[in-house]
C-alpha cells in the first residue's frame, strides 16, 4: 500500500515537483493546496494528475490540508513562510518536505529561534522532517559519498564550497536572481513580502548571501560526515547602489571554518560578481581533498599510498598517474550517479516527458539532475518509516553556519562559534 502525499505551494518552482511526486510508484494519492485556486485547478484539470488526485482532494488553505487525512506533505512556498508553515504540518501529524532554506528572514537570531523550533517539533511530533537540498542529490556528493564510505579519501584535509551565482546570472531569465525575486514577490502571498522586510528595514535589520548559505555548505558537510565549530568571514558590499542588496550588508561573503573532524572548509557565497554565465563562470559545487584521495570539478584522484596500519606499506615516491595503484579519473554526471530504481525511472521518465521514447533512457533534470532524487527519498523515506538523508539537524545546522559567518562578517572576520541546538 502506498502512501497519501499533500503538495502545497503550486507555483513556478513547486510545480516543477507536482508531476514527480505525483509519478512515484509508492504514492496513492495526491493533495494539491495553494491559496489562488487557478493554480489548483491547473493540476486537477491536468489527465496526468486524473488516477490520483479529486476534487475533494483540493485545498486553499495550509489549515485545511493539515486536516486532511494524508501521510506527508510538501511544501514550497515562499521561504520567509517555510519553518512556521513545517511545524504546523508536523504538529498536525504529517511527514514534512520543505524547500529550502529552513527560512529566510533579515535577522539572524529569528532565523536561529525558527530553526530551534523547527527541531523540537521534530522530536515533539515523532514525525520526520526533510530539506530538500538540491547539493545533497547532485551526481558530485553521490559519488564522493560512495568514496568516503569506501574510505578513499583517507583522512580529510581541506574542502572548499561555492555558489557563485551573480545577480543577473542564468540563461533567458532562467535563475536569474531579480526574476526569482520577482515571482517570489507577485500573487496574493508574495505581494506582502516589501511590508514584511520594511519592518525589518526600519530597525536595521540586514540580510547577507549567508542567509542561504545551503548549496555550497551542504555537500562538503554531507559526505565528510562533519559540523563546523567557528568561522572566521569576510564580505564585500555593494557599492554602485543597487537595489537589490538595498537591504543586504554584503554582496558577497568568503568564509573559513573549522570543522569537527579538523578540516578547514571554505566557503564563497557570491551575488555580484563579473559574470552572467551561469554553465562557465559561475558555479554550484565543492572541493574535497583527502591523504589518499581528493576530488574537484568531476575529476577524482588517488595517489597510491595507503593509510597507516593497513597490509600494503606506503610508497616512498609519488606515483605517476600511469603506474599501478595511482588514479586520475574524470567523470561525466551520468558516471557519477546513483542508480534509481528502474520502476522509479520509468515512471519518472513519463512525468518529465510525456512524449518519451519508451527506448530511451531517463535523464534527471534540475539543479543538476537532483529533483528526481529528491522526490524518490522523500517518499522512500516516508514509506519506509526511515530518518531522510538530509534530517532536521542537519538543516539546522547550515542555518546556523550562514549565521555565524554572517555575525564574523559584520565583525571584520572575528572569530564567531557556530550555535548549537
Amino acid at each position: 500500500m502506498g502512501i497519501k502525499l499533500g503538495l502545497v505551494g503550486l507555483g513556478r518552482f513547486g510545480s516543477a515537483f507536482t508531476k514527480l511526486f505525483k509519478a512515484h510508484p509508492l504514492v496513492d494519492r495526491i493533495a494539491l493546496c495553494d491559496c489562488e485556486s487557478d493554480k489548483v485547478k491547473q493540476f486537477l484539470n491536468d489527465p496526468f494528475m486524473a488516477d490520483k488526485v479529486s476534487e475533494h482532494d483540493c485545498y486553499t488553505s495550509l489549515d485545511e490540508i493539515c486536516r486532511a487525512d494524508l501521510d506527508a506533505l510538501v511544501i514550497i512556498t515562499q521561504p520567509w513562510l517555510h519553518a512556521p508553515q513545517c511545524i504546523q504540518a508536523l504538529e498536525s501529524g504529517k511527514h514534512v518536505y520543505s524547500a529550502v532554506p529552513v527560512i529566510s528572514l533579515p535577522d539572524d537570531e529569528e532565523i536561529l529561534d525558527w530553526s530551534g523550533k523547527l527541531v523540537e517539533a521534530v522530536k515533539r511530533s515523532g514525525r520526520e522532517y526533510m530539506l530538500g537540498e538540491t547539493t545533497i542529490f547532485r551526481p558530485q556528493t553521490m559519488f564522493c559519498r560512495r568514496m568516503a564510505e569506501a574510505g578513499k579519501f583517507g583522512d580529510f584535509v581541506y574542502a572548499e564550497g561555492e555558489y557563485i551565482h551573480d545577480v543577473d546570472g542564468g540563461i533567458n531569465g532562467i535563475s536569474n536572481l531579480r526574476e526569482v525575486l520577482r515571482t517570489r514577490t507577485t500573487g496574493v502571498v508574495g505581494s506582502q513580502y516589501q511590508a514584511l522586510v520594511d519592518r525589518y528595514a526600519a530597525r536595521g535589520a540586514k540580510d547577507s548571501p549567508m542567509s542561504y548559505p545551503t548549496h555550497s555548505i551542504s555537500g562538503p558537510l554531507h559526505v565528510m560526515k562533519a559540523r563546523a565549530l567557528k568561522v572566521s568571514a569576510y564580505g564585500t558590499p555593494n557599492t554602485n547602489s543597487d537595489p537589490f542588496f538595498a537591504k543586504n550588508d554584503f554582496s558577497n561573503v568568503t568564509a573559513l571554518y573549522q570543522l569537527d573532524n579538523g578540516v578547514s572548509l571554505r566557503i564563497c557565497e557570491f551575488r555580484e560578481i563579473g559574470s552572467t554565465d551561469i554553465d562557465r563562470c559561475e558555479s554550484e559545487t565543492f572541493r574535497i581533498f583527502g591523504k589518499q584521495g581528493s576530488f574537484s570539478r568531476n575529476v577524482w584522484v588517488e595517489n597510491g599510498r595507503t593509510a597507516p596500519g593497513t597490509a600494503k606499506p606506503i610508497m616512498a615516491t609519488a606515483p605517476e598517474p600511469s603506474e599501478p595503484g595511482s588514479k586520475f579519473i574524470e567523470m561525466t554526471s551520468g558516471e557519477m550517479r546513483d542508480p534509481l530504481p528502474r520502476e522509479v525511472q520509468e515512471a519518472f521518465k513519463y512525468a518529465m516527458n510525456p512524449n518519451a521514447d519508451p527506448n530511451s533512457d531517463f535523464q534527471p533534470s534540475g539543479h543538476g539532475g537532483s529533483h528526481p532524487y529528491l522526490v524518490h527519498e522523500f517518499v522512500s523515506a516516508v514509506a519506509e518509516n526511515r530518518k531522510p538523508l538530509v534530517t532536521v539537524e542537519d538543516a539546522a545546522h547550515y542555518m546556523a553556519m550562514g549565521v555565524a559567518a554572517h555575525r564574523s562578517a559584520q565583525r571584520d572576520g572575528e572569530i564567531v562559534k557556530v550555535p548549537v541546538f
